[in-house]
């Protein structure tokens, strides 16, 4: 599975990005999809997933960002609203098997990363 992220780039604080990730597989719709992101100086760390039935939000966007996928078009998006400085980050989208999980341990296949800046 290759996993080709797009979308990211600078935006004011208050402002919107889409996120997209096509993934190259006949087997999209049995994947567990989904984004991550690493601040400068931190931990990556998980910011919303999709399953074929379910999907999870961090409490730190939840309301803001919104993660949704088109099964027809192996992609996964993660619409960015009421973006904040904080939320300046490189984004990476994963994919995994199984059910619903937050741990990046879970996720087997990665892309390359879209950086989003948000400036105050």
């Amino acid at each position: 599975v290759q996993l080709q992220a797009s979308g990211g780039g600078l935006v004011q604080a208050g402002g919107s990005l889409r996120l997209s990730c096509a993934a190259s597989t006949r087997t999209f719709g049995t994947l567990r999809m989904g984004w991550f992101r690493q601040a400068p100086g931190k931990e990556r760390e998980f910011v919303a997933a999709v399953s074929w039935s379910d999907a999870l939000h961090a409490d730190s966007v939840k309301g803001r960002f919104t993660i949704s996928r088109d099964n027809a078009k192996n992609t996964v998006y993660l619409q960015m609203n009421s973006l904040k400085p904080e939320d300046t980050a490189i984004y990476y989208c994963a994919a995994g098997w199984g059910v619903m999980s937050t741990w990046d341990k879970e996720y087997n296949y990665w892309g390359q990363g879209t950086l989003v800046t948000v400036s105050s």
